[in-house]
């Protein structure tokens, strides 16, 4: 990564990194610290919400987050909005769920506000989102 991109980071990406996961922490650790020095990270608060589970208090969570330097970012109505077209594609296409998932608000946030994603569930992003930048395992 050599563009100064935002990186909004999925909450799969965080378990792993603060959750010392051995199959999947080293390599989320890599590409986090990659992701911070190529132009930042941050998270959201759906992304917030899912990470929290892990934590007995907020203040525990804001330093685990603090240590990377996240920036905590509000998700966008237009956001919203294209969350709602890609749950209806998904709809479309034989979904069963009947609200939208919260990766359709994540990766419409990246999209919408021209972010990177880094995430491990990258099959989703890439079928819903076709033009995000998604950052991956290989």
């Amino acid at each position: 990564m050599t563009d100064p991109t935002p990186t909004l980071v999925d909450s799969n990406i965080w378990i792993d990194v603060f959750g010392a996961d051995l199959r999947w922490g080293p390599w989320a650790r890599k590409a986090l610290a990659d992701c911070v020095d190529g132009g930042g990270v941050c998270i959201n608060p759906i992304i917030y919400a899912e990470v929290s589970v892990s934590y007995d208090t907020i203040e525990e969570l804001d330093r685990a987050l603090d240590t990377v330097g996240v920036e905590r970012d509000l998700l966008p109505y237009g956001a919203a909005f294209l969350a709602g077209k890609a749950f209806a594609l998904y709809r479309k296409r034989g979904g069963q769920k009947r609200s939208p998932l919260a990766d359709f608000y994540i990766g419409a946030h990246a999209a919408i506000c021209g972010y990177r994603l880094l995430t491990r569930d990258t099959t989703r992003y890439q079928t819903y989102f076709p033009k995000l930048d998604v950052v991956g395992p290989d």
